[in-house]
């Protein structure tokens, strides 16, 4: 008989061992998921926080391009001389009125693109809406005039600086031959 007991004790500490082997697995497979899910929570927090401070950084981009075409008139009425000594006035208000909006705009991360007369096309940040023919290559894609300046929000682009280019002459009939054949 104590064979028996023996065996069936050994039976018993057999099935024991394997549940206790099955409870492991299940520990071991129930701790692999908890790590991934907090890897997955953490990975999402952290996606949500730079979701979150990319929108704060241009959450005015919207705000500032509808203040473009007041922008666009400051720089027309600045752009004209007056000569009646009451309109001078006026102007120099204008002046003190436009350096204080900019100076606001620059706090928020605005910056504008003012392109120089006479200096390289730089098609990242200006927009070419003419182009005169010159004869000589040296002066070909050079701003010739600035018709409105850009602007950019930290590092995106609102508008571009649109600009009248100099192109070769042979470039411009090129680009009107083209154009035929196309059509």
């Amino acid at each position: 008989m104590p064979d028996k007991k023996e065996e069936k004790i050994s039976k018993k500490e057999k099935k024991s061992n394997e549940e206790i082997e099955k409870l492991k697995a299940d520990v071991e497979h129930w701790k692999n998921e908890y790590y991934r899910a907090y890897a997955d929570t953490k990975n999402l927090r952290s996606s949500l926080e730079k979701e979150h401070l990319k929108a704060m950084k241009y959450r005015a981009e919207g705000f500032i391009d509808n203040l473009l075409p007041v922008l666009d008139s400051f720089h027309m009425a600045l752009g004209n001389e007056p000569t009646d000594p009451n309109l001078k006035n006026y102007l120099i208000g204008f002046q003190f009125i436009y350096k204080n909006l900019i100076a606001a705009l620059e706090t928020e991360g605005v910056t504008e693109i003012d392109p120089v007369i006479g200096k390289e096309f730089d098609a990242n940040t200006m927009n070419a809406v003419d182009a005169e023919e010159v004869e000589n290559p040296s002066e070909a894609n050079i701003v010739k005039r600035v018709y409105a300046k850009g602007y950019k929000l930290h590092d995106r682009l609102i508008r571009p600086a649109n600009v009248v280019v100099t192109k070769l002459k042979e470039m411009v009939k090129e680009e009107t031959n083209k154009e035929k054949t196309d059509a």
